[in-house]
């Protein structure tokens, strides 16, 4: 595969490839909602429902996917809820004409409430129940979180990027600096362990509880990435959020509370490096489509008064439980 995109992966391919494992499409397929990968949906022969997953060409190694993989089924077999990819004849990683595809079963439910107590709680229990198998065992070739991968790179993507209008240059990259530079100093990766790390509400579906969905993006790197993404609304309300997440947390596992200096400077590397993604993906006709108002003036100027907001965030005391 040469390329970084989607550009060869039809319908003919697709099907090919599900079949390329056995399995036989009844339905049509049914495409959701992800623009790193191409997922779809189908009805196999056995009535049963399937998602599809193909993998972005050329983004991960076949390593690093099978890693991925060999953490959710192990998460699994530890009744840790997840949805890990099916094994066919021992093998859930799968290529076909330069694409590799894993197939899961297609789960169903409703985004969790991050205001609700009560599922936050069950959060703190499951998520602890995770980072209990996990510290048991190290990535060996998954990426850790790191200042250069989500704050130094994105940067220099920003700097090379023509998204950004001109007029806009000067008071966005002076912000934009401010911010990298002391995310930088303020980031340590304490007691590094193995994270789903991506833990935001669209990753967690609730059916009679959580189900986590989507490792694609998992690495090491420290505990509190995988809880920091649940909070919401003001300080005070984030505190109460905290306060009953970590609770149920170290019903399973130890939580580290030098870490809480760690959400502030870990949600501006998400800003950082979520622009530079968009930006980096812009030349996938499925992100223009999907993300119109990323080339637009207005939305430059909400992300310098953002990164302002998140400069004066950055400067206050980390919450203390």
């Amino acid at each position: 595969m040469t390329t970084f995109d989607f550009s060869g992966l039809n319908p003919d391919l697709i099907l090919d490839a599900i079949e390329s494992v056995d399995i036989r499409v009844e339905s049509g397929l049914l495409a959701l909602n992800s623009y790193e990968n191409r997922v779809y949906q189908f009805i196999a022969e056995d009535k049963k429902r399937y998602v599809v997953k193909f993998y972005r060409p050329q983004r991960w190694t076949q390593l690093q996917i099978q890693e991925e993989h060999d953490f959710s089924i192990e998460l699994a077999n530890h009744e840790i809820p997840v949805v890990p990819p099916i094994q066919y004849a021992g093998q859930s990683l799968h290529e076909y004409k330069g694409y590799y595809f894993a197939i899961f079963n297609s789960v169903g439910g409703r985004q969790f409430e991050v205001d609700n107590l009560d599922q936050l709680e069950w959060m703190g229990r499951f998520v602890g129940r995770m980072h209990a198998v996990a510290k048991s065992a190290k990535f060996k070739y998954r990426p850790e979180i790191s200042i250069n991968e989500h704050l130094v790179l994105p940067l220099q993507e920003l700097q090379n990027s023509t998204l950004i209008p001109q007029g806009l240059h000067s008071p966005f990259f002076t912000i934009l600096q401010q911010v990298t530079t002391l995310a930088s100093e303020q980031f340590f990766n304490s007691q590094p362990i193995r994270l789903h790390g991506d833990c935001h509400p669209g990753n967690i579906l609730w059916r009679d509880g959580p189900t986590f969905v989507d490792l694609d993006d998992c690495r090491s790197g420290p505990a509190i990435q995988d809880l920091w993404m649940m909070l919401s609304g003001d300080r005070h309300q984030q505190f109460v959020q905290l306060d009953t997440l970590i609770a149920a947390y170290e019903e399973f596992h130890h939580f580290d509370s030098s870490q809480l200096a760690l959400i502030e400077p870990l949600r501006a590397m998400r800003m950082v490096h979520y622009m530079a993604w968009l930006s980096k993906r812009w030349q996938d006709p499925a992100f223009p489509q999907a993300f119109p108002w990323f080339a637009d003036g207005k939305y430059w100027e909400q992300q310098i008064l953002a990164l302002k907001e998140q400069f004066s965030a950055l400067h206050e005391q980390p919450i203390k439980l």
